[in-house]
């Protein structure tokens, strides 16, 4: 009678040889047994396999593959570390995983990008931006020229969830939304999900942006940085104890403030000349680790971001500032070879405020949340055939509404308004990893989320679900249908994501948003493995979605719910993507075909209209070619379907009793049912490496809107008036574009 072997597990964690840092989705295999796994989010794999000599291979895009052979009789511990790869067309190889671990995943709907990535690209200013780099691919819209906004498929800037290192970040831009708050030097790497959410995620419709910094050097200090046309970066890091802990502190900021303070300060003897407003921003990441032992790692992380604009002339002041506050303690342990944990402790807030002095009279005005939270998440590892996910959290939202006080000095005038609000959300997931066959993999959970604010109280259950079915060696089915709610709310005064925007609770009145999607696709590794070509289409339905009524009152009220209206959505569209990642040229060619629609009761007498960002055509091409080893050469170019807007097809003249003092009232008819001009642009740039003594440089050219488009920014509109009688004898609309021809310079070093 013969018995079968008792399993026993090979598990530890995968690093990177230049540096120490945990190295995410390195793929694990074992040859023989034609098994395998991957590195979780901390570096930590777990396999099981029978007593016996093994070849462990470990592989990973940009460093050497390596093999391990290991006599296995019990349990086994192995660590590694992967050394870099000393070929220079390694550094072309730039995402995180291979193009054959996407087609095997059973993941859908998923983008990966390291920095090394959008250091590459041509850039505004020169100012390298991972969420620019987002836009550029499908189902991704930005919110027009220059914004750093994200509009994923059919959604709304509020509907994506931002997490730098698990910290919620709330207004991820700087500059009214020219670019990110996301220092590129201190990124390790970004995931995008929009559809197919692991059942971890939660709290937002659309997308998670997942943003992970560095964890440091723990091997040797260096240092790192740039100087641009607009801004300029150092980043230090280097080892507390070496293989044991390290420390990196990165740091951004823009210095136009100190030219315009230089030109005000020339022109102030001069009456008739009008200050230039100072504004700058600046970023400052900062993060620290510590093995405490075998099976226990700390880290401590944190943010702080913030924009600046200060005018200061005759009596009248004014000072603007918003910005964001992150911070995150980490524990990972690892309780045995199949049960690994992270538990996080985050704190984060955004606030902005604006305050104004004249003669004697004094205006303050602020808006700010605050969340404290907690949670812990856990991988088991039964066997190789599943791989088990679980954990809970708890946020506590503190939510200060158009705060205002305002007054003169002698106080004889005194008066303030405002609202706070406090809720908490939590959630419960569990989910399975199952791979029962080659052929075929399943991705299965579930969420409980809830929310409580006051009397009211929400919570549903959120199923997700995805699978990958192989057709062949080099083709898959994939599929995914997924439930997400949303309890906090962005209050817009614009289609744009501006500073003044403000969060607000699901109450009484206001109800969470929900939405469902399902998403069907096929993937297939062509020319040898070198080109991946995906098409996804996709349906997603939207409840209580959030618009205002007309004339709506949306600062210093106390009452702001009750200028909500509550609608429904839907978004359906064809994503076809095809990506290079080897050889000197890289890059990929995305398009999407979509339609996003929105309808309320009040609105557009009821019927389905366009939202704002509803575009049928979105296309980009993006190349980045190794010339030389020292030299590459990139290049993107972008085009997209004019975004919807309202327009007055007619105006009712009022005649002033003088007979010229006119006023026209617009009348207009559907909502969105005109469009702007179709957007395009061609960004080039060129990274040349030089030779310095110690370390490592390079000078970066770009030229962006490289044939001086003339791209739609915003309509308006203006009268016309004759000549005689200076009447008005109808309107013309008028477009106002932001970016011509820019090109830039900038300077990066490492040593």
């Amino acid at each position: 009678m013969a018995f079968a072997q008792s399993k026993v597990t090979i598990s530890g964690t995968v690093r990177a040889g230049d540096s120490g840092e945990n190295l995410i989705g390195v793929a694990v295999q074992i040859p023989a047994l034609q098994t395998g796994t991957s590195t979780n989010t901390y570096g930590f794999y777990s396999l099981s396999v029978t007593p016996g000599t093994y070849t462990v291979v470990y592989s990973y895009v940009g460093y050497q593959t390596l093999r391990r052979e290991v006599a296995v009789t019990q349990n086994t511990k192995l660590n590694i570390e992967l050394p870099a790869s000393t070929q220079e067309l390694g550094e072309v190889s730039i995402e995180a995983g291979s193009l054959e671990e996407k087609l095997k995943t059973s993941q859908m709907s998923v983008d990966q990008l390291t920095t090394r990535e959008a250091k590459l690209l041509p850039a505004l200013f020169g100012e390298v931006d991972i969420l620019k780099t987002l836009q550029l691919k499908p189902g991704v819209q930005s919110g027009g020229e220059g914004s750093a906004g994200l509009y994923v498929r059919g959604g709304g800037p509020d509907q994506n969830l931002f997490l730098l290192d698990e910290a919620t970040v709330y207004n991820a831009s700087h500059l009214f939304g020219f670019f990110s708050i996301f220092n590129s030097d201190a990124v390790r790497s970004v995931d995008l999900y929009k559809g197919g959410f692991p059942a971890q995620f939660g709290g937002r419709l659309s997308s998670v942006v997942d943003v992970k910094l560095k964890e440091g050097n723990n091997k040797r200090f260096s240092a790192s940085g740039g100087l641009g046309l607009i801004a300029s970066r150092l980043t230090l890091e280097g080892p507390i104890k070496k293989n044991k802990g390290s420390f990196i502190i990165s740091g951004r900021r823009t210095y136009v403030d100190v030219f315009t303070n230089l030109v005000n300060k020339v022109n102030e003897d001069d009456p008739a000349y009008n200050p230039i407003p100072g504004y700058y921003f600046y970023d400052l990441n900062a993060k620290v680790n510590y093995d405490l032992g075998q099976n226990d790692r700390l880290y401590l992380s944190g943010y702080l971001g913030d924009d600046l604009i200060g005018f200061r002339n005759s009596g009248f002041n004014f000072d603007f500032n918003w910005g964001n506050r992150a911070g995150t303690l980490r524990w990972n342990h690892i309780f045995n070879p199949k049960l690994f944990a992270n538990t996080s402790f985050t704190a984060s807030s955004y606030r902005y405020n604006i305050t104004n002095s004249l003669e004697g009279f004094s205006f303050n005005l602020t808006s700010n949340i605050k969340d404290l939270s907690f949670k812990s998440d856990f991988d088991y590892v039964p066997g190789n055939a599943h791989t088990f996910k679980f954990g809970v959290q708890a946020v506590q939202h503190t939510f200060d509404v158009g705060r205002l006080k305002a007054g003169s000095e002698d106080n004889t005038i005194a008066f303030s308004s405002g609202s706070t609000f406090t809720g908490v959300e939590y959630g419960a997931y569990a989910a399975d990893d199952y791979n029962p066959s080659p052929n075929f993999t399943l991705n299965y959970g579930l969420r409980f989320s809830g929310f409580t604010n006051g009397k009211s109280n929400f919570n549903g259950l959120e199923p997700r679900i995805s699978a990958r079915y192989a057709l062949s060696e080099n083709t898959s089915l994939k599929g995914s249908y997924t439930r997400m709610m949303q309890y906090i709310h962005l209050v817009a005064s614009s289609g744009a994501s501006l500073p003044t925007d403000i969060w607000y609770p699901s109450n009484k009145t206001v109800r969470p948003q929900r939405s469902q999607q399902v998403a069907l696709g096929i993937s297939h590794l062509a020319g040898k493995g070198k080109y991946l070509i995906s098409n996804e289409v996709y349906y997603k339905r939207m409840q209580n979605q959030v618009d205002f009524r007309n004339g709506a009152q949306l600062f210093v009220n106390n009452n702001l719910d009750q200028e909500f209206l509550f609608g429904r959505g839907r978004s359906y569209g064809n994503e076809i993507y095809v990506e290079k990642k080897e050889g000197r040229t890289t890059g990929w060619v995305g398009y999407t075909l979509s339609w996003t629609y929105r309808q309320f009761a009040e609105i557009n007498e009821g019927r389905w209209f366009p939202n704002r960002y509803d575009r049928r055509h979105d296309i980009s091409v993006v190349a980045i070619h190794q010339f030389r080893p020292r030299l590459h050469l990139t290049g993107t170019w972008v085009y997209g379907t004019g975004n919807a807007f309202s327009v007055p097809v007619s105006r009712i003249i009022l005649q002033g009793q003088t007979g010229n003092n006119e006023s026209f009232v617009p009348i207009y008819t559907e909502r969105n049912a005109y469009r702007q001009a179709a957007y395009h642009r061609l960004d080039l740039g060129m990274v040349y490496k030089l030779r310095p003594k110690r370390g490592e440089s390079d000078l970066t050219f770009s030229v962006y809107n490289a044939y001086n488009r003339r791209n739609p920014y915003f309509v308006y509109f203006e009268q016309l008036k004759d000549d005689a009688d200076k009447l008005t004898i109808g309107f013309r609309g008028r477009q106002v574009s932001l970016f011509p021809v820019i090109p830039s310079v900038t300077y990066n070093f490492k040593f």
